[in-house]
């Protein structure tokens, strides 16, 4: 975590404490080993429909995580990944994507249709911020697999 970023938790005038500190410090290594990120708001989500939200992603290579707004906002801000902070607000929760993130976006598109409290709210992929419509457009890509189909087949 940067001096910028412990400086922030700081900011109260009293002593960072250690499990923020390693809060940040693990969303920021999320990010940075993550080929993309998606923030939807889950408001109105059972425990159990989040752990249905969370096994859909899993087969894709993603994990959907709940932070505290703040801590997230603190790790972006280090990880200077412009366009996120902004939509981190309310009860929102952050995809990071390891895999296929066609695969992903698909996922996440289609449990919001199953749950429509799930609402997809942007992300970032490459360093380059999303808005909810690149996200649904990223879903409508064929999955890594399909393309890989495709290309043997000679399609």
């Amino acid at each position: 975590m940067s001096d910028t970023a412990t400086a922030e938790l700081m900011a109260s005038g009293r002593a960072a404490r250690p499990e923020k500190v390693a809060t940040v410090a693990e969303i920021a290594a999320k990010l940075g080993e993550s080929q993309a990120v998606f923030v939807s708001e889950y408001r109105g989500l059972s425990v159990k429909q989040l752990a249905d939200v969370r096994n859909a992603l899993r087969p894709s290579g993603a994990e959907h995580v709940v932070y505290k707004n703040t801590l997230a906002r603190i790790a972006v801000r280090d990880a200077g990944l412009d366009g996120l902070e902004d939509i981190l607000v309310g009860p929102t929760a952050m995809t990071f994507v390891s895999g296929d993130i066609a695969g992903t976006a698909k996922a996440l598109r289609d449990t919001s249709k199953t749950l429509p409290q799930l609402v997809i709210k942007g992300g970032v992929l490459g360093g380059a911020a999303l808005s909810a419509d690149d996200v649904l457009a990223l879903a409508d890509l064929p999955s890594r697999e399909e393309l890989l189909a495709r290309r043997q087949i000679g399609e």
